[in-house]
């Protein structure tokens, strides 16, 4: 690694020149862009407008040892160790999944499909980094909002999350494929929402090196043989903690768009609805209980 100068321009220079080869010019520069605004508080109008300023050597030791990681394939998340989801700042670590801008979609739809109602009882199921639980208590906040994971360590990432943005929500450890002999008070709520495991594991070949090495495999992956395995439990749990007309939603594997709705024609859910995210794949499925 080498560099010309201590400026900034300098340093936006030297952090492309060597990922240049690592990621398309695109994804680059908005990794450059979080970078640069995590670490230095210098937004893309300041790396123009200030571009002359000089940085501190300690400075541009950050930056390479930053490019270190991300050569790496370490995701840019887990290095800053933060995410923004919907808005809102998120820490993330090894034990949860790094939110994507379709769980976005997501939360956005639940949104459109809620408006002018306001005492809602939700409950997120596999929740992560409590990403959408927090999303939807935030933009709907008086809600009431429950959220289930099966990983202790990423209710302690969620949990503390949603005290980060100050919004109360209930956590509880729960293994949803074992739901009927789990020892907690199930409320009946007017929205269940999830984004669970459904990655399969023939797939896997085509994922990226930073997934595959660095995010929970556990909030990743279900086997070949039963790719719909936690939808079918969570519908079964909808179909008993569900109010009337309430809604359940769910992100799905862009290949299982038809076998997920008929798992849920099959269970008699009605209003069956699948929607495109931002690339044109089926990710969105959305019913109501009859």
């Amino acid at each position: 690694m080498k560099k010309l100068s201590n400026t900034i321009a300098s340093a936006v220079n030297f952090f492309k020149e060597e990922l240049k080869n690592n990621y398309d010019i695109s994804e680059l520069d908005q990794i450059m862009k979080i970078v640069f605004l995590h670490y230095f508080r210098l937004s893309r109008t300041d790396l123009i407008l200030r571009k002359e300023e000089v940085f501190v050597n300690s400075d541009f030791q950050k930056i390479t040892g930053v490019i270190e990681l991300l050569k790496e394939q370490i995701p840019l998340a887990q290095i800053i160790g933060e995410w923004e989801f919907y808005g809102l700042p998120l820490k993330v670590n090894e034990h949860t999944l790094i939110p994507r801008p379709e769980t976005e979609e997501l939360v956005q739809f639940i949104i459109s499909e809620s408006e002018n109602v306001e005492h809602l009882n939700v409950l997120d199921i596999g929740t992560g980094t409590g990403c959408i639980a927090i999303a939807l208590k935030n933009e709907m906040n008086l809600a009431n909002v429950v959220a289930y994971d099966i990983s202790s360590e990423a209710l302690k990432i969620a949990s503390g999350n949603a005290m980060q943005n100050k919004l109360e929500i209930e956590f509880n450890q729960v293994d949803i494929l074992d739901w009927k002999n789990q020892d907690i008070r199930h409320n009946d709520y007017d929205v269940i929402v999830s984004n669970p495991p459904y990655i399969t594991q023939k797939e896997k070949e085509l994922m990226h090196k930073n997934v595959l090495d660095y995010e929970p495999h556990l909030a990743l992956f279900v086997e070949n043989e039963t790719p719909l395995i936690f939808y079918d439990a969570i519908a079964e749990f909808s179909l008993k903690h569900l109010t009337s007309q309430g809604r359940l939603y769910f992100e799905i594997n862009e290949h299982y768009g038809a076998a997920t709705k008929q798992l849920l024609i099959d269970k008699e859910f009605k209003n069956i609805n699948i929607v495109k995210d931002m690339n044109g794949k089926d990710r969105i499925v959305s019913c109501e209980i009859n």
